[in-house]
C-alpha cells in the first residue's frame, strides 16, 4: 500500500469518525484501515487520531494534517481530471464577450481559424462596448482593452494595444500641425466617450506628462465612428493601432506628436477564477495569445 492510499484512508476515518465506517465506505476490511493509519502515524512519528471504542477524532496535529492532506488530494483530483479531459477531443460551447471594434476587425477571422482546428467546439460571441460582469452574465471568456479594474477575475495579457494621435493629410493641410500637446486645445479633437478620464488626453513625452482637455464636434463610445470622421479630414483622434494600422500604412492617416505617447494599455482575456479552467477555454486563450502576439500583427504595418 502506497502513501496515497494511507492518506485516502486517513481522511476517510476523520470524516466518518470511525475505522468501521471508513472501511464500509472504502469497501475494505477494518483491519486494513487500522493498519494503514498506524503505519502512517509511525512514518510521521506522531499520533494523528484519538481512539475510543465508539468514536475516533483527530488530535490537534491530526486535524492540521487532515486540512493539508485534503488540499493535496483535491489538487490531485483536479490534475487527474485535467489530464483526462485533455485526452478527449475538446467540444462544447464557449460563451465569449468582446468589444465591438476589436471583435469585428480581429476576433472574427481568429475564431474562424480556431474552429477549423477544433470542429467540436462552438463559440457564442457577443460583441458590446458596455462593461459586462462575466460571472453574472455567464461568459466563459471576456476580452477587454484598457486598464483593468480590481476584480476577482483572472487576467491574461494577449497583446499590447498601442494608441496613436492621427489625422488625415487633408486636415493637416488646412490646419497648423500640432508641435506640442498644448496645441491640441486649438484643434477639433474627436474623443472616445464614457471613459473615466472624460475628454482629457494624457500624453508622456521628453518634457514630462501632459493632461490635455480636448474638445471636438464628435464623441463616441466606438473608435470606428471616430475613424470615419478623421478619414473625412474633419479632426484629430487618439485611436488604437488595431483599428488605424492599415490606414497609417497606406498614408490615409498620418501620425502626429509621435514623441508623445499615451499610457500603455493592452488586450486582455479575462475568465472566472475557477480552479479547473476548461480545456476548450484554455485552448482559445492560448490560440488568441499566439495569434495576436507581441508585437501584434497590426503594429507591423505602422
Amino acid at each position: 500500500m502506497n502513501k496515497f492510499e494511507f492518506l485516502r484512508i486517513f481522511t476517510k476515518v476523520v470524516e466518518t469518525h470511525g475505522f468501521s465506517a471508513a472501511a464500509r465506505d472504502l469497501g475494505i476490511s477494518r483491519s486494513v484501515v487500522s493498519k494503514a493509519v498506524t503505519q502512517l502515524e509511525e512514518s510521521l512519528g506522531v499520533q494523528l487520531l484519538n481512539r475510543s471504542t465508539r468514536f475516533v477524532s483527530p488530535t490537534d496535529t491530526g486535524a492540521a494534517y487532515y486540512e493539508r492532506v485534503i488540499a493535496v488530494l483535491d489538487d490531485l483530483q483536479v490534475a487527474d481530471s485535467l489530464v483526462q479531459e485533455l485526452q478527449r477531443e475538446p467540444k462544447g460551447a464557449i460563451r465569449l464577450n468582446a468589444p465591438m471594434s476589436f471583435g469585428t476587425l480581429h476576433l472574427g477571422s481568429a475564431i474562424a481559424d480556431f474552429l477549423k482546428l477544433y470542429p467540436e467546439i462552438r463559440v457564442e460571441a457577443t460583441l458590446s462596448d458596455r462593461f459586462v460582469d462575466p460571472i453574472e452574465e455567464g461568459f466563459d471568456l471576456t476580452i477587454r482593452i484598457g486598464d483593468l479594474l480590481d476584480s476577482s477575475l483572472i487576467a491574461k495579457k494577449l497583446a499590447p494595444a498601442k494608441r496613436v494621435l492621427c489625422a488625415a493629410p487633408s486636415y493637416l493641410k488646412q490646419h497648423t500641425i500640432p508641435q506640442k500637446p498644448s496645441d491640441l486645445k486649438f484643434h477639433n479633437c474627436f474623443h472616445y466617450g464614457y471613459l473615466p478620464s472624460g475628454n482629457t488626453w494624457t500624453l508622456h513625452g521628453p518634457d514630462g506628462r501632459h493632461n490635455i482637455l480636448v474638445k471636438g464636434t464628435l464623441c463616441s463610445n466606438n473608435a470606428q465612428i471616430l475613424m470615419a470622421g478623421i478619414l473625412k479630414g474633419e479632426g484629430i483622434a487618439l485611436v488604437p493601432t488595431f483599428i488605424a494600422g492599415a490606414e497609417l500604412q497606406s498614408g490615409q492617416l498620418v501620425s502626429i506628436l509621435t514623441e508623445y505617447q499615451p499610457p500603455e494599455i493592452a488586450v486582455y482575456a479575462l475568465y472566472p477564477p475557477n480552479r479547473h479552467l476548461g480545456s476548450k477555454v484554455r485552448l482559445l486563450i492560448d490560440f488568441l495569445s499566439e495569434r495576436f502576439g507581441s508585437p501584434p500583427y497590426w503594429d507591423l504595418v505602422t
